[in-house]
């Protein structure tokens, strides 16, 4: 359906674009295929309607113009419908090069390097390199994880999808049925944010944890997707990084960096060990279980808990 739609719209601009006079909707209806399929006059009217509001929203100038006989016609002239000529300066076209290349990994690899020549060939400034170096750090965004490509197109064009889900603290994965609105990366990882429908909730959802296939599925979005999705904010809850309250933990010396620069009080133990007074929030004995045996949860009782039962998880599965 989605696809008979684009390509309603796609004949309707065209026929806008290239007619040299206004066209009525008996015209249009006469020209375009879906319309001459339409089952009644009615309906018809209905799908031109919206079809002509998709096109004004899309940013195409239609006009419409009465004719002598009082008939209204409709025209899209190409001088209204013309992009002014792209001009970018040193600097601008540093910060696209640069942006292009971060997705060297990605999918996105093959259309940023076809954007950047068409700039090229539009104007862009001939003393600047958009492949270049920029510095002695060159960013990346690894993306490793198969679920990514199918993620990416299903946040796109809203659709459903379903995989299979292994948590960090369950021995099997599970079938997780979500309505995807964003992909985040952080700290090197790849997250999902959606509606979860079993669950009836937002969920996060980290790309490397997505076992076999992702599957779309057909039906709408049954919950309203946020106008702004703060994935990065909710990851960072979701790893610890919003806290309320501190933990004290034992940590390998020469181990465990990130966990030392968040650290409020170090103190050296001896042996090979230090002693880390941390910030503990949500979801900080999932990132704990990530330093293995060369962290020791002393307390709170609870904390220690849940990093000994993620342990055991992991080491039955």
């Amino acid at each position: 359906m989605a696809i008979a739609k684009a390509e309603r719209l796609m004949n309707l601009a065209l026929c806008l674009l290239g007619a040299r006079r206004p066209l009525s909707k008996r015209e249009l209806r006469g020209s375009i295929e879906a319309y001459l399929e339409a089952g009644s006059d009615d309906s018809f009217n209905r799908m031109f309607e919206r079809d002509k509001d998709d096109l004004r929203e899309l940013g195409l100038v239609i006009e419409t113009v009465e004719n002598l006989e009082g008939e209204v016609g409709y025209l899209a002239r190409r001088d209204s419908n013309r992009l002014p000529a792209i001009t970018l300066d040193a600097e601008e076209a540093a910060a696209l090069g640069l942006a292009a290349k971060v997705w060297q990994q990605a999918r996105l690899a093959g259309a940023a390097s076809g954007a950047l020549q068409k700039l090229r060939a539009a104007g862009l400034p001939e003393d600047v390199d958009p492949y270049g170096s920029h510095g002695a750090l060159e960013p990346r965004i690894p993306v490793h994880e198969a679920a990514f490509e199918p993620l990416m197109l299903a946040c796109r064009d809203r659709r459903p999808v379903v995989f299979d889900y292994r948590k960090a603290s369950a021995a099997h994965p599970e079938t997780r049925q979500v309505e995807p609105w964003a992909l985040e990366c952080w700290r090197g990882h790849w997250y999902l944010a959606g509606f979860d429908r079993e669950r009836g909730a937002e969920r996060v959802f980290r790309l490397s944890r997505i076992t076999g296939k992702v599957r779309a599925r057909g039906t709408g979005f049954t919950a309203p997707v946020p106008d702004v999705v703060t994935v990065r904010e909710t990851v960072r809850g979701w790893a610890g990084e919003t806290a309320d309250r501190s933990a004290l933990i034992r940590l390998r010396s020469g181990a465990g960096y990130p966990l030392r620069a968040k650290a409020t009080k170090v103190r050296e133990l001896g042996d090979g060990w230090d002693e880390l007074e941390i910030p503990y929030g949500h979801g900080l004995d999932a990132w704990l279980v990530e330093f293995g045996p060369d962290v020791v949860v002393l307390e709170p009782a609870e904390l220690r808990a849940d990093v000994v039962d993620r342990l055991r998880a992991v080491a039955k599965g």
